[in-house]
């Protein structure tokens, strides 16, 4: 039987003692070799299989085992022993013959398992010894910064960067996991965690999706949109059909959803006269409405027409300025 070297990764993001069936005979079955107790060891330890802790180079021990035992098993660290598994290679490729090299994974992450990571790491930047600035924020500190990669983001939607959109959704991302974990510092009656986030998420995209989690029969996209607003009146029990507008959006924005939500509920309201109102500025809030309003009526989005006239108008100015000075 050809002698081998198994190299055996798993995840440093799962717990300790899921590896595979495959992972567990081959440890069960040969000497086990590692570079320094963990987790894992102790796991594979108690499961009944011997683990050697190597102090030092690895490549001569485990080549004098194999030279023993016919088939000797490398638990890998967590960032996989690369260095090892490259000596090893050119050790074995110089003497052909004494043992092959085998690649194993005992686990593997899991979609999602990144996440686990960026948690940890807003977790060593918000503890004590960590970022002093990460640390002195609040919820209403980050406020701003929450709009401002929004925004970000929304631009490289708007200008179809995929790469760009990536990175975007990184720094969203971070302020979600950030105010999480400030969330931890609250008294024991009002704290909560990341985990509490996602899980309210998943409870909610259940609730809200029978047609994929509880088998519902809906037939169009629209049935779907109705059966979902349809969940979230019963699951929010809101007093008025505006309640849940977020009032902090751009105007425009803000008006457009506000019309949208009285039209959707067949509720007529006048709008302001322009010409009734006291003062400029209230005139120019009740022509502004009404341009909102025509704009509903239209099925065009106010916010995306202005947007892009300002930022066309926005060229037509750079290319109007005087060429810097050399």
């Amino acid at each position: 039987m050809t002698a081998r070297i198994v190299l055996l990764v798993t995840s440093p993001r799962l717990p300790a003692g899921l590896l595979t069936s495959a992972a567990w005979d081959v440890v069960r079955q040969h000497p086990v070799l590692t570079g320094a107790d963990s987790e894992l060891v102790m796991a594979v330890r108690q499961a009944g299989a011997e683990v050697t802790v190597v102090d030092g180079p690895a490549t001569q021990p485990l080549l004098d085992v194999v030279a023993s035992h016919g088939t000797v098993v490398w638990l890998a660290g967590p960032a996989g022993d690369e260095a090892l598994a490259r000596e090893l290679g050119l050790r074995l490729a110089r003497q052909p013959g004494l043992a092959e090299m085998e690649l194993m994974y005992g686990s593997w992450d899991p979609p999602g398992a990144r996440l686990l990571d960026a948690v940890a790491v807003l977790d060593r930047l918000a503890s004590p010894g960590g970022d002093p600035w990460k640390r002195a924020q609040t919820h209403r500190s980050l406020a701003g910064y929450l709009l401002e990669e929004s925004y970000e983001a929304y631009d490289a939607i708007s200008a179809d960067d995929t790469d760009a959109l990536r990175e975007e959704l990184g720094d969203v991302l971070l302020q979600v996991v950030l105010h999480a974990r400030l969330a931890e510092e609250l008294p024991e009656d009002e704290r909560w965690s990341i985990d509490d986030v996602a899980g309210g998420l998943v409870d909610k995209m259940i609730r809200r999706n029978p047609h994929v989690f509880a088998g519902a029969e809906v037939g169009t996209l629209e049935e779907i949109t109705e059966n979902w607003e349809r969940i979230k009146r019963a699951e929010k029990a809101r007093q008025s059909v505006l309640d849940g507008v977020a009032l902090s959006q751009p105007a425009l924005a803000l008006a457009t959803q506000i019309l949208d939500r009285a039209a959707r509920a067949g509720i007529k309201v006048p709008l302001p006269v322009p010409e009734a109102q006291a003062d400029a500025e209230a005139k120019l809030g009740a022509d502004l409405l009404a341009a909102v309003a025509a704009a509903h009526k239209a099925g065009m989005d106010p916010e995306s027409a202005l947007r892009q006239t300002t930022l066309s108008q926005a060229q037509s100015i750079r290319a109007a300025e005087p060429p810097p000075p050399r």
